[in-house]
């Protein structure tokens, strides 16, 4: 019914909408190449098989010629020449099972549509809107956009970090035999660098949790998660091996992750050695990986 790709401006498909209307012809688009187009829209519309489209744009790989630019651009004119061409270009060929003249309802259709909606979009125009996009460095390639930098972990705690912290103080509890449920307890434990360790892993889920932000808007859906798939098949044997003690455990498996190659990511190009790390804590975050197995929550 004359459209190609429609863009919705509401999830449930029912709003305001865009129709690109893509020609791959071996020349610049001419009026003769579309009258029909425009039929159909103004004939499907008036049957309200759809509503009208709020932007309808022609795509074409040699783009629009000089005479239907010049159509596109004055409302009033485009107006005059499909409704002169009618007859010839769209009567008989908006359905194949009858002729479609232009009168009484639908005549009046026209005379009140409006032909602003019409107007073109290069192929230029098309690439730079899908740059914007995360399926664009996928299709196109041309490296990912920067990655910006990452702040310091605020001060306070998220809710969302409760569990990958739950799972360090209980690998700080038993690596020192006194328990830690809070960050005040390892200033004064008996090892206090166990606080810039603490420190230093909460930087490395940061790391991680900007790294699944940037992804969301870089690279398509589920990519980042592929990512923390990789990470977790990378470490899950060392973390499964003996170890003295859960904090040794975090240790090994957090080393074990920094040395973990990616290349088949779309993401491998920006992946730093602290997201590798920080993805551990996403995954601790989640039960996924435990450092004392006797924690009493689980």
């Amino acid at each position: 019914m004359g459209i190609d790709v429609a863009g919705y401006t509401t999830k449930d498909l029912k709003g305001e909408w865009d129709n690109y209307q893509c020609k791959h012809y071996d020349h610049a688009l001419a009026p003769s190449d579309i009258w029909i187009e425009f039929g159909k829209v103004i004939y499907y519309s008036y049957k309200k098989k759809y509503s009208v489209p709020r932007k309808y744009y022609f795509v074409a790989p040699h783009g629009v010629g000089t005479k239907l630019t010049r159509l596109l651009r004055n409302p009033v004119e485009l107006k005059q020449e499909i409704k002169l061409n009618w007859e010839k270009h769209c009567k008989n060929k908006i359905t194949e099972s009858e002729s479609i003249p232009l009168e009484d309802g639908l005549l009046d259709w026209f005379e009140s549509f409006d032909f602003s909606i019409f107007s073109s979009k290069t192929v230029v125009e098309m690439i730079e809107q899908h740059s914007k996009t995360p399926f664009h460095s996928v299709r196109f390639g041309g490296g990912l956009p920067p990655r910006p930098a990452v702040p310091h972990p605020p001060e306070d705690h998220d809710v969302t970090e409760s569990r990958y912290i739950k799972h360090l103080f209980n690998a700080y509890t038993e690596h020192l035999g006194t328990p830690i449920s809070k960050l005040e307890d390892l200033s004064t434990a008996s090892k206090p660098a166990l606080k810039k360790d603490f420190l230093r892993q909460r930087e490395r889920f940061y790391h991680a949790e900007y790294l699944r932000n940037y992804a969301r808007d870089t690279v398509p859906n589920g990519t980042f998660e592929r990512l923390q798939n990789e990470i977790y098949h990378g470490v899950v044997d060392i973390h499964g091996d003996d170890h003295a003690d859960g904090l040794a455990r975090m240790r090994a498996t957090v080393s074990q992750a920094a040395q973990i190659p990616i290349t088949s990511n779309p993401l491998a190009s920006v992946v730093q050695t602290q997201d590798r790390q920080g993805i551990c804590h996403q995954l601790a975050n989640e039960d996924k990986l435990i450092w004392v197995s006797t924690d009493e929550e689980l």
